[in-house]
């Protein structure tokens, strides 16, 4: 039995791990990769033949985990993906935006390209278009929590409750038989405990080999009440009078804060500015959540049965249009403004940034993993100036951060994810983190658990397991 680390092998994004064993060879996860440095990993051609793959398991809809899916399909892969019908719905919505975003840069790079004289011998072209991601959505195959999966070659995946996102799961992979069986966990992304909206996550009762994402390896989350945190930042960005923009991942995060949002607004504790949702993605993802109350927490569900959904509220306008988007730029006074992407890589919030980045009277409130190499990590880092469209413009702005928002689970919850099981696993291997965050997550596991000391492997290494 082998394990390939195919993507976030000591990077964040781009999870992909090729699990190998008796004539099975299963992908768990397919992502793209958004570290700006690492970027052109998404181009390479796969390691393994594509038409011979007998299945992938999703964990989650997000795109460093779903992103290289229509690439997969063009390289010949025709098997099943396997996934919960949440998680089936999102990834969907989120490749379909993907390949017209992609589609959409593509044009914008080759006009200014034109225009500038440089469109020479190799135009921009999308890493693939809308029909290349069409082709992927036959091929999901939803399937119900808690269940045993027949993957082939009698091989069994059973997916558990992530507490990531909506429909996120961590898979369980059992393959052989008698006293040979083995039980591979891939965590996919840990959640936390206690978050609105969805449920927490459900640990696995044991395995023999735990792949364990380490995102948050290194620190433990402000535990200060977002609420709170959120409320002083309307609150001191209406004073400036400035706008107050939040780059939000339209999977979960946007939905979040809406959440956190209409609470504030309820208790009188913000003023009750114009608020926009302006992510066409968003909003179909809310569609998603409504179509899935089994997947709500007891107050959420709570709130729907009382008719006070948290995605509906006075002031809030949902965006569809990007003439509406364009026009959100000539309002005056305060205005709080949720757009894409969560790490400024593209869409509507980079526009929104170059109307307010040089504004001292306005507000970037980032409430989400920021990678390395990203537009996001440059300006939360504390960057000067930034590029924005080719053009480079100062960061006047005021920068601030809520860390409480995460979805991803910190080290002393991951240490209880992994200490949930009845006996420690035979191995551990982390990966979907930076070093630093890994090697720091090595050492607090091995003081903390009675797991091993785990292993780090390297992009594109192949692991034996016994």
């Amino acid at each position: 039995m082998t394990l390939t680390f195919l993507g976030a092998a000591r990077s964040v994004t781009g999870s992909s791990t090729l699990l190998e064993a008796d004539g099975v060879n299963v992908l768990v996860d397919c992502g793209f990769v958004q570290e700006w440095a690492l970027r052109g990993r998404n181009w390479e051609p796969f390691t393994f033949d594509a038409g011979k793959l007998g299945a992938v398991i999703l964990t989650h809809a997000h795109l460093d985990h779903c992103g290289l899916l229509p690439r997969l399909v063009k390289a010949g892969f025709r098997g099943r993906i396997y996934c919960t019908a949440a998680t089936a719905e999102l990834a969907s919505i989120v490749l379909l935006d993907s390949a017209r975003i992609q589609e959409e840069d593509a044009e914008t790079k080759n006009r200014r390209h034109r225009t500038e004289g440089r469109s020479g011998k190799h135009p921009v072209v999308p890493l693939y278009t809308t029909t290349e991601a069409e082709a992927v959505l036959p091929l999901f195959s939803p399937q119900p929590l808690n269940t045993p999966i027949d993957i082939g070659g009698g091989a069994l995946a059973t997916l558990h409750e992530a507490g990531h996102i909506f429909g996120a799961t961590s898979v369980l992979v059992e393959i052989g038989s008698g006293g040979k069986r083995r039980r591979v966990l891939f965590s996919g992304d840990v959640g936390r405990w206690d978050r609105p909206i969805i449920r927490d996550p459900n640990p696995f009762e044991g395995a023999d080999y735990v792949v364990l994402e380490s995102t948050y390896g290194d620190r433990e989350h402000d535990r200060h009440e977002v609420e709170e945190l959120l409320a002083q930042e309307v609150n001191t960005t209406r004073e400036a009078g400035g706008n107050l923009l939040i780059p939000s991942f339209a999977l979960e995060r946007a939905q979040e804060v809406l959440y956190y949002l209409n609470a504030l607004l309820r208790a009188d504790r913000v003023p009750h500015l114009v608020t926009f949702l302006d992510s066409p993605m968003a909003a179909r993802t809310i569609k998603v959540f409504e179509q899935h109350p089994e997947l709500f927490d007891e107050n959420m569900s709570a709130l729907i049965e009382r008719d006070e959904s948290p995605f509906q509220f006075p002031g809030l306008t949902v965006v569809s249009s990007v003439h509406e988007s364009k026009s959100i730029n000539h309002i005056r006074g305060t205005a709080v403004v949720i757009a894409g992407s969560g790490m400024c890589t593209g869409g509507r919030i980079k526009h929104h940034l170059v109307t307010n980045i040089e504004r001292p009277e306005s507000t970037i409130l980032f409430v989400g993993y920021q990678a390395k190499g990203t537009l996001g990590r440059e300006i939360a880092d504390g960057a000067r100036e930034v590029r924005l469209f080719g053009t480079m413009r100062r960061v006047r702005a005021r920068v601030s951060r809520i860390q409480g928002f995460s979805g991803h689970a910190d080290r002393t919850e991951l240490a209880r994810w992994l200490s949930a099981m009845d006996e420690p696993p035979r191995g551990v291997l982390l990966n979907h983190g930076e070093l630093p965050a890994m090697e720091a997550l090595r050492d607090y596991l091995a003081e903390e658990t009675g797991a091993p000391r785990a292993v780090i492997p390297e992009f594109h290494e192949r692991v034996e397991l016994e």
